[in-house]
């Protein structure tokens, strides 16, 4: 009997990590998707968008060294970084995060491409949050490498 019950427990267990492995790659393609739809929105300056993918409470670190806190504050910054920052904006996810199944911080290279005044190559760290309307952006935080 006790075979028995090992085997049920072992199969279990290997069905339950297969499951959650599975659900983790859908969410991953989930928040890829999130990312892509927050580099499309600030290249169109789609504020509409925004406020769909952002948390009203969205706070953002730009480079610079500016808060942009709340949704209001970030949309405007966003929008006035487009004006003054002209250029292509790219951001490649490079790796997810999961703090839980609900939130995972998301590392991404962001470069911003100006044929005249050449490439910025930065990261960007987004906080992401699942909610009852899917991933959502909490917070970014955009960083310029020195040296």
């Amino acid at each position: 009997m006790k075979p028995f019950m090992l085997f049920i427990t072992l199969s279990f267990l290997t069905l339950s990590c297969l499951f959650a492995q599975e659900d983790q790659s859908s969410q991953q393609i989930a928040i890829i998707a999130l990312i892509d739809n927050y580099s499309k929105a600030r290249e169109l300056q789609d504020t509409v968008l925004l406020k769909e993918i952002l948390m009203p409470n969205i706070d953002q670190l730009v480079s610079t060294g500016e808060w942009r806190m709340g949704m209001q504050s970030a949309i405007e910054g966003m929008q006035r970084s487009a004006t003054t920052n002209h250029g292509t904006r790219t951001l490649t996810v490079d790796k997810i995060k999961f703090l839980t199944l609900e939130v995972a911080v998301v590392d991404a290279r962001y470069v911003i491409e100006n044929p005249g005044a050449g490439k910025r190559e930065m990261w960007s760290s987004f906080l992401v949050m699942l909610t009852d309307h899917g991933w959502k952006i909490s917070s970014i935080r955009n960083m310029l490498p020195t040296g």
